[in-house]
């Protein structure tokens, strides 16, 4: 006979790190987070009114947010951020590495600055996000979840280094996972699809170019940042505890991968 078990998410007592919390999947998912409990960290480098909206919302909800301003791919502000977690917290337990840019770069065109930019931002980022909080959560274990994408899976034309920093993380994941499962601290990866958020607005006001993403979407619509958001949730909570170096995909059936 199977023990009966609460099937509520309860973050009650947890923190959690989300980084480029500030706007899009990253503020639907500090959100969430702290609807089930968590107390939220929030980076954030250049919205300081967005951080701080977010960080209100969470105050409704009478959970606590620290927001912290910090350049992702600088060694030196991931680890000012994570010690200002500690200082304010005493700990973390949930890292929600999410922070990411998206910048159109055909091959011939593209700079070396340019590739630089997008592995700094989206992929080293999670590696020293990693680094600095692995030493916390091997006290009482913990959560990671890297926010990947279906460009990581099947590629991309014309955001080959977008494509190559996701298909990255998604390798890091399964990597860390492995090391890090022994330690109870549980590794996955979410890669959306399309999701409606300021990153995507500019290809998403044309109205025909919405309707053609959403002709190969089976579900026919695009992901709002709280579908995100909520993979989020169950991946950081003890529903998914045996869990450990997935990727699991929120794309509306547009890309299926085994």
């Amino acid at each position: 006979m199977v023990a009966r078990q609460s099937v509520a998410i309860e973050l009650r007592g947890r923190v959690a790190l989300v980084t480029g919390g500030s706007r899009g999947i990253g503020a639907a998912t500090a959100v969430r987070l702290a609807e089930a409990g968590a107390s939220i960290v929030l980076t954030y480098q250049s919205h300081l009114t967005a951080a701080r909206g977010v960080a209100d919302e969470i105050a409704r909800l009478d959970r606590d947010c620290l927001i912290v301003k910090a350049n992702v791919a600088s060694e030196k502000d991931v680890r000012r951020a994570v010690r200002s977690a500690k200082e304010h917290f005493g700990r973390v337990d949930i890292l929600v590495n999410n922070a990411g840019i998206w910048k159109r770069g055909p091959l011939e065109r593209m700079t070396g600055r340019e590739w630089d930019e997008t592995m700094a931002v989206n992929l080293t980022s999670a590696f020293l996000f990693c680094k600095e909080v692995v030493g916390l959560m091997k006290k009482r274990g913990g959560a990671i979840i890297n926010i990947a994408s279906t460009a990581g899976q099947r590629g991309e034309a014309f955001y080959s280094h977008y494509a190559a920093s996701k298909g990255g993380m998604i390798a890091f994941t399964k990597s860390i996972a492995v090391e890090l499962a022994p330690h109870n601290i549980r590794v996955n990866a979410v890669a959306p699809g399309w999701v409606d958020t300021d990153m995507t607005a500019s290809v998403m006001k044309k109205r025909s170019t919405r309707r053609e993403v959403e002709s190969v979407i089976p579900r026919g619509v695009i992901a709002a940042p709280t579908d995100i958001a909520d993979v989020v949730l169950f991946l950081a909570s003890d529903l998914s505890r045996h869990i450990v170096g997935a990727t699991v995909n929120v794309n509306g059936g547009s890309v299926l991968v085994d």
